[in-house]
């Protein structure tokens, strides 16, 4: 099939595109190679591979690259939870207004086919268990309670902390960032173009993703790039709040293999599917398997915190592998010392 891979020049795009060639796939790709972003403005794709430079905001470059494509992967977007108030407009244009030009494009150019890029972030604090309460959606976590050292998010009823549980696709929505809230919308404008144009959306929604080619030293990294960036600057890996949150690390190559898997195989109406490992860990343990694996210095546990980030989010990740018979094929370990190999 022929594919429009949109953000294929970005860190987990580079991998959807080597998958997508691998199966076969003729490929097109549509980056705007934003400096914020790419700090090599010269990138060139592979051999064989067009590269169509411009943004998914702009209605003439979507409708040059749609042409005479089947499917789309849509994996352009602002990432990070935002550094403050004023990312809010960014995210807003680049991943809500961009959405919805693409699939306007799409739908003028006849492509029902879209694999979305989403994020377990649409989920914020996720569920927990109270011993009192069963499953519940966690009340936010305050101010002053993280300042103190209280970080389990409370029980929105009697306040005690919960219990973490594994997320499924069918747990709320409840998006408590400025990234978190643009991906929701994603998903319902892609919803809304299917309903009206009776096109298929799989909404992947990507747990912590880490991997050779992770962006670095910028206010957006994900953790593994933060800590791994730390370490080979000999300084120790510094870790918010008590190293407790818990997070599912999944390997890009396991994550470009989900999508593209969805890409080929979900044809017919809305479906959310998590990609996660399957086996939760701590950011503290990240961050001690990244010290070892670099000999570096031992992490640092500072106690400091962000408004914004979850306590814990891990994924129940089944529906993806019974339904479309994907199952992650990187350890932890490996990845690790991968990563550290790098």
């Amino acid at each position: 099939m022929k594919a429009l891979l949109t953000g294929g020049a970005g860190f987990i795009g580079q991998h959807v595109m080597r998958e997508l060639l691998a199966r076969g796939h003729e490929v097109r790709l549509l980056d705007s190679l934003r400096p914020d972003v790419h700090a090599a403005q010269n990138w060139k794709p592979p051999e064989g591979v067009e590269l169509v430079k411009g943004d998914v905001r702009d209605k003439a470059a979507i409708d040059n690259a749609l042409s005479g494509v089947e499917v789309v992967l849509h994996l352009a977007a602002k990432v990070g939870l935002g550094v403050d108030v004023g990312d809010l407009p960014d995210y807003a244009s680049s991943n809500d207004a961009g959405t919805a030009e693409l699939l306007a494009g799409m739908a003028r150019a006849g492509v029902s086919r879209l694999t979305l890029a989403s994020s377990m972030v649409v989920y914020g604090e996720g569920v927990g268990h109270c011993p009192e309460h069963g499953s519940v959606m966690p009340a936010p976590r305050l101010e002053r309670d993280l300042a103190a050292g209280r970080f389990e998010p409370p029980c929105p009823t009697c306040g005690r902390p919960l219990a973490t549980a594994l997320v499924s696709e069918n747990a709320p929505l409840d998006p408590r960032n400025a990234y978190a809230s643009s991906k929701v919308a994603q998903e319902f404008y892609c919803s809304n173009w299917a309903r009206v144009t009776g096109g298929s959306i799989a909404a992947m929604r990507y747990h912590n993703v880490y991997g050779p080619g992770m962006p670095r030293n910028t206010p957006y990294a994900g953790v593994a790039a933060i800590f791994t960036s730390a370490l080979r600057r000999g300084e120790a890996p510094r870790v918010f709040e008590d190293g407790g949150q818990r997070r599912d690390f999944v390997h890009v190559r396991d994550v470009a293999a989900a999508t593209v898997t969805a890409c080929e195989k979900h044809r017919a109406g809305v479906r959310a599917f998590n990609v996660g490992s399957g086996t939760p860990r701590t950011v503290g343990e990240m961050a001690y398997a990244l010290a070892e694996a670099l000999d570096g210095p031992q992490p640092v546990v500072t106690g400091q915190f962000r408004l914004g980030d979850v306590r814990h989010i891990t994924a129940d990740s089944s529906r993806l592998q019974q339904e479309l018979e994907w199952h992650p094929k990187v350890e932890f370990a490996s990845g690790m010392a991968e990563l550290a190999s790098l």
